[in-house]
């Protein structure tokens, strides 16, 4: 709001905040030095499931061997529970989500809507903590299956053996490059590899039941075996539903899916407010991908246990973390597999894309709004920079293990459809829906229960997860800290006996006097005016009008600033405001009259009593406290300049 001169930026300066995210621009803030971009046309809905696809089905490059390590010879069967999950449970729920938030916000913004104050927005935080899980393990972990697929090559072996850090470091960074050059023409790429990848999964299907069929032994051999190890079917099931919980990768990509939904072009007559087709198409993306998989991860799960050596899965195994392509290899040549390692090595690196674009649509979309990021935040190429590096010590940390990560990422993953599968229960509820209230109920038990037994057999992925929770909720408090004086009212609005109040004191001295409404009665107003004259040593003559700010929600952190006028006991004019922090709303009001009028405005405070830093900690998490000198330091971050910066007075 104020006319500060600033020295002109660099441009790099330039460059690293040039446009927001192409996913973030629906119900995101635009940052002060951040140009936005043009209307984003959409996508055909099949185009964008390839976009969410990318991480959804570039799992088949690891979720077999790591169904058939978790379950062993029951692993066709987990998989059908998982499938059975994914399409009575996941499905409904994320279909119900993509109604509640048609802009891409998810069950993170259905939660937050039920919650305000602190206890909100840490909640929230939580939630973007175990997102922040999610998407950048699907980064790192993507990365590090593509460098397995790579070093296992039959080919490159040799040459590349010991160095699959050092390979999932350098695709972490492309994939880091990609973004900092531009990412409008994703879906295009995204398209083209998964029709790909998948058309290269149905041959290694194909040829892989027709070797279990032809080779009848192979079933018979399984069969007996799972007879001889686990009795009846009965049993079978039950340890399946108790193995399941290790193969919950598999439900990786719904919550991208709800990501990238602005960019579903949905029909002509949409509108922000109602996007009926966007919505529509969205719930057939999420329905189509959802049956694509189930069909690659039954049929895969079935072929891989049943042609693949027990061994060759555990850890250093041909098959760990590659078991499709190792049937490439095995029945369809050196030839064909490594055309086969080319495309999985493709998609798992453009999933990272895809959980990139996720982070870069979410984060911007509530840190920043909350205080607790600072504005470059909202600009693509910076966040990019900072989760690359994220992910760089990740894969430090995780030695670029496969196996070790997936504890982590079925966490996340977890974490978030059960944050949503209870947001839409409440909705449901809300909505006096009592038939879908039960059935979300169901699947908010299903999920949380396989949340805990995750939790519980693989705490890793858990304690990865806290670090960055208290991650960010450290740097989002030290951010808020840091921009505690920062003018951050984003408009002021005076309504006609307000502005009336402002244009009457324009040809005589602006005196303003801050006062805490109380009874409101005229006595209340009489004393202060006293008291401010006695402090300030002042003349009867001089006119005042009173401030009184509401304080509302402290902790919220940007928002509009609407003054009412009122004229109390017939002749004390008081303007009226609600805002989340005293001082801001205060220093807005000063600076948009000082604009208004051309005049230096005056406002008068009486000291506040008590201890300064209890204050000082009343106004960072309560909106109120010292407010005088508070004010007067809005004041002058917002104006440099002395001579036009308005005056404030305490006595």
């Amino acid at each position: 709001m104020a006319t500060t001169e600033h020295p002109p930026p660099s441009r790099l300066r330039n460059w690293m905040l040039e446009g927001l995210s192409d996913m973030g621009k629906h119900g995101g803030q635009g940052g002060a030095e951040a140009e936005p971009e043009p209307v984003h046309k959409g996508q055909r809905w099949w185009r964008v499931m390839c976009l969410t696809g990318v991480d959804y089905f570039s799992t088949l490059g690891y979720q077999p061997g790591i169904a058939a390590l978790a379950a062993g010879l029951l692993g066709p069967i987990a998989t059908i529970v998982l499938v059975i999950v994914t399409l009575a449970g996941a499905l409904p729920v994320y279909r119900r989500v993509a109604e509640e938030s048609p802009h891409g916000e998810g069950s993170i913004a259905m939660l937050e809507r039920l919650l305000s104050f602190w206890q909100g927005k840490l909640f929230v935080l939580t939630l973007l903590g175990f997102a922040a899980t999610d998407f950048l393990i699907t980064i790192t972990l993507s990365a590090a299956d593509a460098s397995t697929h790579l070093v296992e090559n039959p080919h490159l072996s040799d040459f590349l053996h010991g160095k699959q850090v050092i390979i999932t470091l350098i695709l972490v960074a492309l994939l880091g490059a990609v973004f900092l050059k531009g990412f409008l023409e994703a879906i295009g790429v995204a398209t083209a590899l998964v029709g790909i990848y998948l058309g290269l999964n149905v041959i290694v299907v194909t040829v892989g039941l027709y070797h279990v069929i032809t080779a009848g032994h192979v079933i018979t051999d399984w069969s007996s075996a799972l007879t001889a190890q686990h009795g009846n079917i009965f049993v079978m099931i039950g340890l399946a539903l108790i193995v399941f919980p290790k193969l919950a990768l598999g439900l990786s990509g719904f919550e991208t899916g709800v990501a990238v939904m602005p960019h579903v072009e949905g029909d002509p007559d949409d509108t922000e407010e109602k996007p009926t087709g966007r919505i529509r198409d969205t719930k057939k993306l999420l329905t189509t991908a959802a049956l694509i998989m189930s069909a690659f991860l039954i049929t895969s799960s079935f072929i891989t246990t049943l042609l693949i050596p027990e061994k060759a899965f555990k850890a250093g195994g041909e098959a760990n973390g590659r078991a499709l392509a190792y049937l490439a290899h095995e029945y369809l040549g050196n030839g064909f597999g490594t055309v086969y390692d080319v495309s999985t090595i493709a998609i798992l690196w453009f999933a990272g894309a895809s959980a990139m674009a996720g982070l870069l649509n979410l984060m911007p979309r509530y840190l920043p709004r909350y205080g607790m990021a600072p504005h470059w935040a909202r600009a693509v190429r910076p966040m990019v920079i900072v989760f690359t590096l994220i992910a760089f010590l990740v894969t430090w940390l995780f030695d670029a293990n496969v196996d070790a990560q997936g504890g982590a990422y079925a966490t996340g993953v977890l974490v978030l459809i059960s944050s949503a599968a209870i947001a839409v229960t409440i909705a449901a509820r809300k909505a006096g829906q009592r038939k879908w209230t039960i059935g979300f109920g169901v699947i908010s038990v299903v999920f949380l229960y396989t949340t805990v037994v995750n939790v519980i057999e693989r705490p890793d992925g858990v304690k990865i997860g806290a670090c960055f929770i208290v991650g960010i909720i450290l740097v989002s408090l030290l951010s808020r800290l840091a921009r505690a004086f920062e003018l951050r009212v984003t408009s002021v609005t005076l309504d006609p006996l307000a502005e009336r109040f402002v244009r009457d004191m324009a040809s005589r001295k602006m005196r303003f006097i801050a006062n805490e409404p109380g009874h409101r009665d005229k006595a209340e107003y009489r004393d202060k005016i006293e008291q401010i004259r006695a402090d300030n040593d002042m003349p009867e003559q001089e006119d005042f009008v009173f401030v009184e700010v509401t304080v509302t929600d402290p902790s919220e952190f940007e928002a509009g600033l609407t003054v009412r006028g009122e004229v109390l006991h017939g002749r004390y004019r008081v303007l009226t405001l609600e805002s989340a922090s005293i001082p801001n709303a205060l220093a807005a009001l000063l600076l948009h009259v000082r604009d208004m009028t051309g005049c230096t405005p005056h406002i008068y405070f009486e000291w506040t009593e008590g201890n300064p830093f209890a204050n000082f900690l009343r106004f960072f998490l309560f909106g109120q406290g010292e407010v005088a000198p508070v004010t007067r330091e809005v004041l002058r971050e917002a104006e440099s300049d002395r001579a036009r910066r308005p005056r404030v007075h305490t006595g």
